[in-house]
């Protein structure tokens, strides 16, 4: 349930505005379409996919490397960084969002590995003694569990209020995390559901850092980037990094600021290139490289099924089961960029896709992996129509949509606007009477009323979702 999801009809990373976006999904299949006979499409039609996509104004500019073992990395690239002077390449600096995910739960595989912590220590393990982790029925939540989004946390902490809708996790401090955690009551028994959290593998990076003694940047570096030899993977910019470093864009193409996430790094605060990633992508298939190599592939096995049939989790990893072939994936989004990242143990080819804008690219990636996985078709304009002020009237209320999720309808001005749970507030654009769209995401809210004529229930489509929520205030 978010104001920020997939485009496409993958169900969803994952939510609300704030949230480093995730996709949750299965390919969308079209039956009978040939399989692919080489790894990849011929370059000509990857660049096609990429001008088009520039074209019908959503992206601003892309980045894509694809890699089959045997074979050289390829790397495309079209549109505009955002900045003069600054080439769209392989060494252009994006945010990735929520692949840092991946990296935390490769940061997990290592140190299990060498016996540094263990999968079924209790994360109270980890943290003050004054924090109080929930447990429910006598269990504890483990690191497990957080890597496998089946603690039972939510996606963020109901008291993550950001005072900078452009940079919202900024303010969120470590001492709100700890008075959430200690006050909290789990909806659920422990390791039941999956549920994807921000928060919850931003603590995990938390508490891995603090069982290191040392950032959880410095975390990073030390047992992936710097063995991979990613010198431009950083959560903060170096030099060389920040003079590369292309501008993010908002869905209406206007530049938008970088996010800092100081408290839940391990959820989305990672900067890279697609030559980084690369370097990610080949010792994710490599389990035979070494120690790093093994601790990267023991995080690909898959630990817990979904609410989606067909698509399960590992330890951060997605796993998406296409005709008994998984394809391990994640993607991830901040409010100016999107990333994606798959790959095909089996096949032993992978694909990277970077944007500096907002819009959904996984159906690209999951495309030149699968090609029967259809691309998703440019949206159709939407035509804005005005409408009495007295008539928005019947709409004001809040909706719940889920136990932690709601939408809140007021009127300033003669318009409507939402604000979901721990987001700002986007207006709507009325189409009918009863049907309205944002700008800002690709999303639509109707209202629905009930026997007596009394509106009763808000809809949310989005992302290919159509989620109801009842009016209850």
């Amino acid at each position: 349930m978010t104001f920020r999801t997939c485009s496409s009809s993958r169900p969803r990373p994952a939510g609300e505005r704030y949230r480093s976006r995730l996709c949750f999904a299965l390919l969308a299949v079209t039956p009978g379409a040939p399989a692919a006979q080489q790894p990849f499409p011929p370059d000509s039609a990857i660049r096609a996919i990429l001008r088009e996509r520039v074209a019908s104004e959503r992206a601003v500019g892309l980045v894509l490397a694809t890699y089959a073992d045997g074979t050289a990395p390829r790397i495309f690239a079209e549109g505009s960084s955002g900045r003069p002077k600054v080439p769209l390449d392989g060494n252009a600096v994006f945010e990735i969002g929520s692949i840092t995910k991946v990296f935390t739960t490769g940061v997990l595989g290592g140190m299990v590995a060498r016996g540094s912590v263990r999968l079924d220590d209790p994360v109270a393990k980890y943290l003050p003694s004054s924090v109080r982790m929930p447990s429910r029925g006598g269990k504890q939540i483990t690191l497990a569990h957080l890597a496998t989004h089946t603690s039972g946390l939510p996606s963020l902490p109901g008291n993550f209020q950001p005072s900078d809708s452009t940079n919202p996790y900024a303010d969120f401090t470590v001492e709100q995390m700890y008075q959430f955690l200690s006050g909290y009551t789990l909806p659920r028994e422990i390791g039941a559901e999956y549920e994807y959290s921000n928060l919850g593998m931003g603590l995990l990076g938390h508490a891995l850092a603090r069982r290191a003694e040392k950032s959880y940047e410095d975390l990073l570096i030390e047992q992936i980037l710097a063995p991979l030899d990613m010198a431009d993977t950083r959560i903060g910019l170096t030099p060389a990094m920040r003079a590369r470093a292309v501008s993010g864009h908002d869905q209406q193409g206007e530049p938008v600021p970088y996010w800092d996430i100081p408290t839940l790094a391990g959820a989305g605060a990672l900067r890279s290139t697609a030559n980084d990633m690369l370097a990610f992508l080949k010792a994710n298939l490599d389990s035979s490289g070494g120690p790093l190599h093994r601790a990267l592939a023991a995080t690909h096995a898959l630990r817990h099924q979904t609410e989606t049939p067909g698509l399960a989790v590992g330890l951060g990893w997605h796993i998406a089961e296409f005709e008994g072939r998984p394809l391990v994936w994640h993607n991830g989004g901040t409010g100016g960029f999107r990333s994606f990242m798959a790959f095909d143990e089996a096949r032993r080819r992978g694909v990277i896709v970077l944007a500096n804008s907002s819009e959904d690219v996984d159906d690209i990636g999951f495309h030149l992996l699968e090609p029967r996985s259809p691309l998703t078709p440019a949206p159709t304009p939407r035509q804005e129509i005005t409408l009495a002020p007295e008539a928005l009237n019947p709409y004001l209320g809040v909706y719940q949509l889920s136990p932690e999720f709601r939408i809140t309808v007021t009127r300033e001005d003669g318009a409507l606007f939402v604000q979901a749970t721990g987001q700002g507030r986007f207006r709507l654009h009325p189409e009918s009477e009863t049907d309205f769209f944002l700008r800002e995401v690709d999303a639509r809210v109707s209202f629905e009323r009930d026997s007596s004529g009394t509106v009763s229930r808000l809809v949310l489509h989005q992302g290919g979702q159509h989620t109801p929520g009842q009016k209850v205030e």
